[in-house]
């Protein structure tokens, strides 16, 4: 059976797709954004034992150079992670589809699906078409959260077995993308209109970042192309905060409500439906 690195689980999210879902995140990314604010998920865990003296709690230990975390024990301080070199999580679990499954099992009656997310969830993507098939035995739905960077044309059975994806376009202009997430946006704007046209793209999400990105830009491109593809694709625009992110963009300050309420009439002008601040 199939495993993944699961950093951890919410069983339940009202904002990671339709309805009330338990949402999975996956450790590991190939993005690396300026803005994360879960950065903890980017990297994996070499095992160099430099939590392991951080730990207030003695919650970590060291077994053939992999590092063990004993969940009971843990306080929530985080000090492993600011102890940590590439700034992930040593928290982060091995786990089973099985394993999976018996915590949405729990919570069958009161969700109607599970949203996969990360990290990079895609980047486990065997893992997750076993997932989706044990999900859909429920009578669950499950949705990809991506940042669209693994082809969906050539990965039909991952394609196929997902119900809908959420996928970020993070920024419409190439470069501007690249120095945003270190990586081109070209697969991500070609998954757009695949995804679409496979009637499998329930939302498009774009941060927005005053001073860093041309949100004015972004926002526009991205709106006429929603309305291009499928106008009642969601559009969701995402204020930064500086929650969780490292460096000098913790200095950037969060979009006011009037930066927010012109990009949302942009993107209704361009042809969007449904349109949706957070």
């Amino acid at each position: 059976m199939a495993k993944a690195l699961v950093n951890k689980i919410l069983l339940f999210s009202s904002v990671d797709g339709p309805g009330n879902r338990t949402a999975i995140f996956f450790q590991g990314c190939n993005f690396n954004c300026l803005y994360c604010h879960n950065p903890e998920t980017i990297n994996r865990c070499t095992g160099c034992g430099l939590c392991l003296d951080a730990c207030p709690a003695g919650a970590l230990s060291s077994r053939n150079g992999t590092i063990e975390w004993d969940s009971a024990s843990c306080i929530g301080c985080d000090a492993c992670l600011e102890a940590c070199p590439g700034k992930s999580s040593p928290k982060a679990v091995s786990m089973t589809v099985n394993d999976v499954m018996k915590t949405v099992e729990k919570v069958k009656p009161f969700i109607s699906g599970i949203t996969v997310s990360g990290g990079e969830c895609t980047i486990q993507k065997e893992f997750l078409v076993e997932l989706f098939e044990a999900v859909h035995k429920l009578g669950l739905t499950a949705y990809v959260d991506t940042n669209g960077y693994i082809d969906f044309s050539k990965e039909p059975e991952l394609t196929f077995t997902m119900d809908k994806a959420m996928l970020d376009i993070k920024s419409y202009d190439e470069e501007e993308h690249k120095m945003l997430t270190g990586m081109s946006n070209a697969i991500v704007l070609k998954n757009a209109e695949y995804l679409a046209n496979k009637q499998k793209l329930y939302e498009i999400r774009t941060v927005i970042v005053p001073g860093i990105l041309d949100n004015h830009r972004n926002v526009a491109e991205v709106s006429r192309l929603i309305a291009e593809l499928d106008a009642d694709i969601r559009y969701k625009l995402i204020r930064f905060r500086p929650i969780g992110v490292y460096g000098d963009i913790k200095k950037v300050g969060i979009p006011s409500d009037e930066l927010m309420a012109g990009l949302k009439k942009i993107a209704e002008e361009n042809g969007c439906r449904y349109v949706t601040v957070v």
